[in-house]
Formats: structure tokens, C-alpha cells, sequence
């Protein structure tokens, strides 16, 4: 289970920006030539985080909609180019119906694209408000039996204090699940990593702007940060 987050995929600014689409989409399609089943799940924050907008005023569940909608604009992008430009057949599936662009989310049906060597690409969060597409990729993972969450950053890993505004800030190359959320570890929602710590699943964090990657990350290559707990299932 891949996981973007969508201010990636503006590149910084809001819509979507076409380089970093197809950066991505490259990666991707290297991975699955070679026989890998891949899932995603991407955020909307280049469109439209709902804190943020609660935090003008806006009722907290609208704003969480909106943002469901931003996330479904990222997956049509994504898989335009992966299908255009690298011939890789995907399925866009969305927790909130909306069938003339995508299927609903059917975790059978989405396993199925798998085996098919489909890239499977979900929109639309969790279809709830108040639950982070972190906490998504998380769910999916669990439900459709991936083994590990690849969660893609713009940093190398996880660190100990913010490496953009800490110097001294040094990056873990293995951490568990609890010590990331008992040291308060601003990486990813925490219902997310302890949902993945309850159920024994793995999370690797990378960067994902360098090249090759995500290719990387699926040959279990000493990239990033390995979050896993002990006496979990085994190391992918």
C-alpha cells in the first residue's frame, strides 16, 4: 500500500502539478513491471485540508468532503498517466459513490484488481469525516492483505525534531509504533499508526522526490525509517 500526500502532488501550490504526477507514475510502473501488486491511497491537501478550513469558520464535516472530493481529483490525474504514458491498467475505487469516474470501494473487487496486475488507486478518504487519508491507507492495508504501508514524505524518514528547522535533528532507521506515538512524532495521523500498531502492520516512511524509491522501499532496501513492533509479522 503506497500512501501520497497531495501536497506533493501540487508540487507546493494548489491543483496538480504534472511533473510531480508523472515522477511518481514512473515509479510506480517500474514496480509494477516487475510483478508487484500496488495499491494507493493519495491525500487532497493540494486542494483542500478540512482542519484548516474549520479553522476559518467552516463546519469541520463539509470541509471534510471537500477534501474527499480534492483527494478523487488526484486519483483520475495519476491514473491518466499511468495509463497513458506507462500502459499500466489501474481502477480508481472511491468510498463515496461517484460512478461515472470510478467504482465504489469493494475490498473483494479490489483484491481481484490485483491479482490482475492492476495498480489499485482509492479516492475519497475513508468516506467519513474527521479520518485522514493516513488513517486510510492504513484500513485498506489491513483489509485487502497488503503487507506493508510505504507512507511517501517529502523527508528522508522520521527524526527526532523537525530536520528543516533542527539542525541536530537525527532520522530513526527503525522505531516502533508505540515510541512514535508516545514521543508525540509529528509523522503521520496517530490513529493511523496505531491502528497499524494493533494489527502487527509495518510502515515504512521515505522520501519519495528521490528517484527509484518507492522500487527501493519494495525491496526492503535500508531506506527511510522501518516502523514495526516486535513479535509483529515479519519484516517484508
Amino acid at each position: 500500500m503506497l500512501k501520497l500526500g497531495g501536497e506533493m502532488f501540487g508540487g507546493g501550490g494548489v491543483g496538480v502539478d504534472p511533473d510531480v504526477v508523472q515522477t511518481v507514475s514512473r515509479q510506480i510502473a517500474a514496480v509494477v513491471r516487475t510483478g508487484v501488486q500496488v495499491a494507493v491511497v493519495i491525500g487532497g491537501g493540494n486542494f483542500f485540508r478540512g482542519a484548516e478550513l474549520q479553522q476559518r469558520g467552516m463546519d469541520r464535516s463539509r470541509a471534510d468532503y471537500m477534501g474527499m472530493l480534492g483527494t478523487v481529483m488526484n486519483c483520475l490525474a495519476l491514473q491518466d498517466f499511468l495509463e497513458r504514458e506507462h500502459g499500466i491498467e489501474t481502477r480508481v475505487q472511491t468510498a463515496i459513490t461517484m460512478g461515472q469516474v470510478a467504482e465504489s470501494y469493494i475490498p473483494r473487487r479490489a483484491m481481484r484488481h490485483l491479482e490482475k496486475g492492476r495498480v489499485v488507486i482509492f479516492g475519497g478518504g475513508a468516506g467519513m469525516p474527521y479520518f485522514s487519508t493516513d488513517t486510510t491507507a492504513a484500513q485498506r492495508a489491513l483489509e485487502i492483505g497488503c503487507e506493508v504501508v510505504l507512507m511517501a514524505k517529502a523527508v528522508d524518514g522520521i527524526y527526532t525534531a523537525d530536520p528543516k528547522t533542527d539542525p541536530d535533528a537525527l532520522m530513526f532507521d527503525h522505531i516502533t509504533h508505540r515510541e512514535v506515538l508516545e514521543r508525540g512524532l509529528n509523522v503521520a495521523d496517530a490513529t493511523a499508526f496505531s491502528l497499524c500498531m494493533d494489527n502487527n502492520m509495518p510502515i515504512m516512511v521515505f522520501n519519495l522526490l528521490t528517484e527509484g524509491n518507492i522500487a527501493r522501499a519494495v525491496r526492503g532496501e535500508k531506506i527511510g525509517t522501518l516502523v514495526s513492533t516486535p513479535g509483529g509479522r515479519p519484516s517484508f
